[in-house]
């Protein structure tokens, strides 16, 4: 039994990956079978994990036959910014009445590595912002914060790899990180929310901008 469940929990790991990735993309129908030769995986421990990513509405399993890959989309965007704006500005207010000195060496180090970052290293930048605001979730000492806003960012990932490449605007997210770091110290809760919630509000506009130019681009002219 507790070998089923490493294996299971390794499935998801691998697999959630392969998603968030867009190794398997967004609508791709999945073979679960196949999945499970490419990953050296039993099929029993790739349909559990496929069920708990169904759970993290990362996979999608019909009530009849077959499964495949969310879609993502512009609505499903709006919808997930809304939650993380709420949960990620709560996590900062939280911060700034929590956070210990080595919260913030941790966070100052984060910013420090952020601002050594090529325009061009889009993938790293991304990786390290992701760290920062985990590291702004742990200081606000609340696991079910963290854990729910964990999952929020895995169902975006999807969408900011799918504009990775225009994400040409993310360095300007060094200053605002500074910034809040500076509410966090001061403990400032009312500032530490205004900042991230501008920072995420930003971050969410232009991607939805990149969004709406791409399937304005790939949709077929009348003719």
């Amino acid at each position: 039994m507790e070998l089923n469940r490493v294996d299971t929990q390794r499935a998801y790991e691998l697999i959630r990956e392969k998603i968030i990735t867009l190794e398997l993309a967004p609508g791709a129908p999945i073979n679960d079978q196949q999945l499970g030769e490419e990953l050296e995986m039993g099929v029993v421990p790739v349909r559990e994990a496929l069920k708990l990513l169904a759970h993290d509405d990362l996979v999608v399993i019909p009530p009849r036959h077959g499964l495949y890959v969310a879609p993502v989309n512009v609505p499903d965007l709006e919808q997930i910014s809304e939650m993380r704006l709420a949960l990620e500005s709560l996590a900062a207010r939280l911060a700034a009445r929590r956070a210990t000195p080595d919260d913030l060496t941790v966070l100052e180090t984060l910013c420090q590595e952020l601002a050594t970052v090529t325009d061009g290293d889009t993938r790293r930048l991304f990786d390290l912002d992701h760290k920062f605001h985990q590291a702004i979730a742990r200081a606000a000492r609340n696991r079910y914060l963290a854990a729910t806003l964990e999952r929020y960012f895995g169902l975006s990932q999807r969408l900011w790899y799918l504009i990775l490449p225009h994400l040409g605007f993310l360095p300007t997210a060094v200053q605002q990180h500074l910034d809040l770091i500076d509410a966090l110290r001061a403990g400032d809760a009312d500032v530490a929310e205004k900042i991230m919630r501008e920072h995420v509000q930003m971050f969410y506009d232009q991607v939805k901008i990149i969004l709406i130019e791409k399937n304005t681009d790939s949709t077929p002219e009348a003719g």
